[in-house]
């Protein structure tokens, strides 16, 4: 390994190190307990100090997980709040499967309210029986609000991107709303006229209307800079919330704000730097680099064909075969992607016998690639980010998921690499994959909404897994190396992301 690879290396090591501290220094001084609550994980963030504040509940969004909510019980225990955060059922380390799916999003509401009333119930215990606060993101924002109307062991509410349906001057009490400034109209627009229901016209933003002592208090917030995911780190709807409790509850507590966004960026650029260096330790497989190396003439029309047909094949085609929501969905269309592709490659009648006969050959590496993948990169995102390591069913979905992306990945890795490959083919292909996916949400609203949310995931995980393939591809000449390894880091996330449904 060359110098320059080693200073890389190092370089990397550093970055990842020194935000690792960071993180876990956030949790100094908290005492943090997991617990279950009949069949529910959870975990309770206990004030370093006397708890002086009430009990927040705090409910992630759609795919979520508890550890996606740790910037906000973090932010509130350092106050001097009980935070009290869990996964929902299908989701996270719950074993209990959602019920309903989107085909009956009445049993799916149904099962996840009754285990928000399981967690209010237990977050009501340790509070003495004081009124608590409900914190929700997305869907849980929608849940939440619904689940508060009427009841007054509820003293404030903190709904972050809520649509807020029913919605009234008077229910929930104390109801402050958090919509990222990058999101939406429909949900920028919806938080003002929420907190327009007090004003008795239009409201203005970081205004207080209402009366706390009435439960009848309501604001919006736009957090600056921020989307629907970045409105869970965002100083704005951290603080935003905390005060608000704090007005809700009569206290004036104040403590660190949790600020992991950018460290989180740090860890993760150091290990994706690391792979650089990494990736000299593979073999060469192949002097001459293998792929199908074609130019943009031919390449293009074999990447735009999968994108326009597949979403029509699977328009109206039954794809119900796993219990997972939208996973049997996603292998199909990967599958049927990889096939469209396959026969755009045999069209070319590019043959290569060499990597017919050392078949073999990139399966070592890329395994060696995909534990990277699933360890090195996944334990990080299981411990700050969202549940990322599989229990129960979802290890019997790794392997016909599996199945499905390899297919994919080893048709456009084929396509793109090789000596005289189209240059920027690599991009295009993926964006053409994205595309696609945006029409079979086009073509099947109803059914494929939630891929809105699962799409720009998708996306990060081309960018960031394109790079290390780049890499890898640079290394070993054998395209099919990252393509194994890929299928196999996305299929592991797909499995251990997507909710489980009954």
């Amino acid at each position: 390994m060359k110098k320059s690879h080693i200073f890389i290396a190092l370089l990397a090591c550093l970055a990842s190190i020194g935000s690792l501290r960071v993180l876990l220094d956030a949790r100094e001084g908290l005492r943090i307990e997991d617990r279950r609550v009949g069949e529910i994980p959870a975990r309770i963030f206990h004030p370093s100090g006397p708890a002086n504040g009430a009990v927040a509940l705090i409910a992630h969004g759609f795919a979520g997980s508890q550890q996606l909510m740790q910037p906000m019980a973090l932010t509130l225990a350092h106050s001097g709040y009980t935070a009290v955060t869990f996964d929902f059922a299908g989701h996270g380390r719950n074993a209990r499967p959602m019920r309903g799916g989107v085909k009956d999003m009445g049993e799916s509401t149904r099962t996840l309210t009754s285990e928000i009333d399981e967690m209010t119930a237990f977050a009501r215990g340790l509070s003495g029986g004081k009124p608590i606060a409900l914190v929700g993101h997305s869907m849980a924002a929608d849940l939440i609000v619904q689940y508060a109307m009427d009841r007054r062991d509820i003293g404030a509410v903190a709904a972050l991107s809520v649509f807020g349906a029913g919605i009234t001057r008077e229910q929930p009490r104390n109801l402050i709303v958090i919509t990222g400034a990058w999101e939406p109209a429909m949900l920028t627009d919806a938080a003002a006229r929420i907190a327009g229901l007090a004003a008795d016209g239009p409201a203005l933003e970081r205004v207080t209307y209402g009366d706390f002592s009435q439960g009848t208090a309501r604001r919006y917030v736009l957090a600056e800079g921020a989307e629907h995911i970045g409105v869970i780190y965002s100083r704005d709807g951290l603080t935003q919330t905390r005060d608000w409790l704090n007005s809700a509850f009569g206290e004036s507590m104040t403590g660190l704000i949790d600020s992991r966004g950018k460290w989180l960026a740090l860890l993760f650029a150091g290990l994706l730097a690391l792979a650089w260096p990494l990736s000299k330790a593979l073999p060469v497989l192949s002097e001459k680099p293998l792929g199908a190396g074609l130019g943009w003439k031919r390449l293009a029309p074999i990447a735009l064909a999968p994108a326009i047909f597949t979403p029509l094949i699977l328009w109206k085609a039954p794809t119900d075969f796993l219990p997972i929501l939208l996973g049997d969905y996603l292998a199909v269309h990967f599958v049927v992607y990889g096939l469209l592709t396959a026969g755009g490659l045999w069209l070319t009648r590019h043959h290569s016998p060499d990597a017919a006969a050392y078949w073999r050959k990139p399966l070592a590496p890329a395994l060696g690639l995909a534990i990277y993948y699933t360890l090195g990169l996944g334990a990080p995102i299981d411990a700050f980010v969202t549940s990322f390591m599989p229990s129960g069913v979802r290890w019997l979905l790794i392997a016909p998921l599996f199945v499905a992306t390899a297919l994919y990945f080893l048709c456009d890795e084929w396509l793109t690499r090789g000596e005289g490959a189209a240059r920027g083919g690599y991009a295009f292909s993926k964006i053409c994959f994205i595309a696609s996916l945006l029409g079979a949400v086009a073509l099947n609203p109803q059914k494929l909404f939630f891929l809105i949310i699962i799409v720009p995931v998708i996306f990060i995980f081309f960018m960031v897994y394109g790079l290390i393939s780049r890499w890898t591809y640079g290394r070993t000449g054998d395209p099919r190396v990252a393509a194994l390894a890929n299928a196999a880091g996305l299929a592991f996330a797909i499995a251990v992301t997507f909710p489980i449904i009954g």
